[in-house]
């Protein structure tokens, strides 16, 4: 089994890429949303920890938004009790599928969490920051405070790009997309 991760800003289109492979796509963010939705443990642990901010379950995702604005130290307590089970849960999708070619990591912080590995393909979705703006400004609940933040801890766009085996540019139109994923597909897949 051969992983490949994706790289890129929040915004620059990890997740379409991702799911536009063909393979099985472990997505992160789904699965964090999974876990605010539907695991007490994880409730009660952050609960303990952020009484005012998370106060029922299921957890809300603007509980947890306001608790990462409210105190700088709060995102490091989340990202602590949230990665662990995050962590476990690729694990078991790993193992899962150990028998398919190729699998794909869809995790923002990849890198910044040592989540890949040696032999791992990388592929950076580099996008202009204005065209990430826009789309991000579209979003329901975008929060450019929130942004800056997620923004800070993660590495820069350039070092990500030098690990990175493969980059795509992406101008958000599908077929410059999808044809830098098949011609990517061609080179690994022989």
């Amino acid at each position: 089994m051969i992983r490949i991760g994706i790289l890129g800003n929040i915004g620059s289109g990890k997740s379409y890429v991702a799911n536009n492979l063909g393979y099985p796509v472990f997505d992160a963010d789904y699965e964090v949303t999974k876990l605010y939705k539907k695991n007490k443990k994880i409730f009660l642990k952050l609960n303990k920890i952020l009484p005012y901010n998370i106060k029922s379950f299921p957890i809300k995702k603007h509980e947890i938004a306001n608790a990462i604005l409210q105190k700088k130290g709060n995102l490091k307590k989340i990202i602590m009790i949230v990665h662990a089970e995050i962590r476990k849960k690729m694990n078991f999708f790993l193992e899962k599928n150990k028998n398919k070619k190729f699998v794909i990591l869809d995790v923002p912080l990849l890198l910044e969490n040592k989540l890949n590995k040696k032999g791992d393909i990388l592929i950076f979705v580099d996008s202009k920051k204005s065209d990430i703006l826009k789309r991000l400004t579209k979003r329901k609940n975008f929060n450019k405070e929130l942004f800056n933040i997620f923004k800070k801890i993660q590495l820069s766009s350039q070092y990500k790009m030098k690990k990175s085996h493969f980059i795509i540019k992406n101008d958000f139109t599908k077929k410059s997309v999808n044809t830098s994923i098949k011609n990517i597909l061609q080179k690994i897949d022989q």
